[in-house]
């Protein structure tokens, strides 16, 4: 069993569609193990997206992630990363597959598209255990 973190970002509280998105992940037979709605801080961010604070458009990204509090997830299911990503689609949401969360719910806005895109996911077992330990206390997930 794989588990991986998600982050349900501010567009997707903004447009009050956490439940919507969270069913689809139960209707796919995903556990979830931790659920918890938080504020992010500069210094998380700054460490969660330690691969782009360097780069230009970081600050946008930074402003964005604070705009509502995320909720963060941790969900257990066989192969769930590699299913997970398929799910959600491709990072821009403009190129997203038709039927993926992404293609349905994200921002179709020129800009926005790779920002504004519902959900972060893990995209490797390791990244996941380095993720999920960002977010979450053992005593916070859940192995029942």
């Amino acid at each position: 069993m794989e588990k991986t973190l998600i982050l349900l970002k501010p567009d997707c509280v903004q447009k009050n569609l956490v439940g919507t998105v969270i069913a689809r992940f139960e209707e796919a037979g995903f556990a979830i193990r931790a659920n918890k709605m938080i504020q992010l801080t500069d210094d998380l961010l700054r460490e969660h997206y330690a691969h782009i604070a360097e780069f230009p458009f970081y600050p946008d990204v930074e402003s964005f992630m604070k705009e509502t509090p995320v909720v963060a997830l941790v969900l257990e299911a066989d192969g769930i990363i590699d299913t997970m990503r398929e799910m959600l689609g491709v990072t821009d949401c403009l190129e997203a597959a038709e039927g993926t969360i992404r293609a349905e719910f994200g921002s179709k806005e020129e800009g926005k598209n790779k920002m504004c895109n519902i959900a972060h996911a893990s995209d490797g077992v390791d990244a996941a255990a380095v993720e999920i330990a960002r977010f979450f206390s053992e005593d916070e997930i859940f192995n029942y």
